[in-house]
């Protein structure tokens, strides 16, 4: 059995730090009114990913619905376009603008720089034990 006071230690850990992660992991794209879910989508398109709004759907784990809401705002911010595939009118694909080009190169700088920022403080064995930790709690948990 787990000590006693495990729970307290959980929340007060919970309470003053990772309930706030998601904020430091999104803090850079709030300058290009980005979600950080939208930033991975863009990141993917860089990395020369081939995508429709189901393959991001389906990769996300989402709605077609919940992608095309963020997709809407990449295309009004002029971050991505859609394209017709030339073999199949029907199917449209993301790409990048080069506005949307220059911008994930940018923030992709900014948080390969905040990150290992962070794993040279805690060191590198931690952030992996870390990172172990947060699979198995996504694996055994969550899903």
């Amino acid at each position: 059995m787990a000590k006693p006071d495990l729970l307290d230690d959980y929340i007060e850990v919970y309470m003053t730090g990772f309930k706030y992660v998601g904020d430091l992991v999104s803090a850079p794209m709030k300058q290009y009114k980005l979600s950080f879910e939208q930033f991975l989508i863009m990141r993917d398109l860089h990395r020369g990913s081939k995508l429709s709004i189901s393959d991001v759907a389906k990769s996300r784990g989402v709605t077609r619905a919940a992608i095309s809401r963020q997709i809407k705002t990449l295309l009004e911010n002029d971050y991505i376009i859609q394209e017709r595939d030339a073999t199949d009118r029907r199917r449209l694909y993301l790409r990048l603008t080069e506005r949307g080009e220059q911008v994930t190169t940018a923030l992709n700088a900014t948080i390969h720089q905040r990150f290992y920022g962070w794993v040279q403080q805690i060191g590198d064995e931690d952030a992996e034990d870390l990172l172990r930790i947060m699979r198995r709690v996504a694996a055994e948990i969550i899903h």
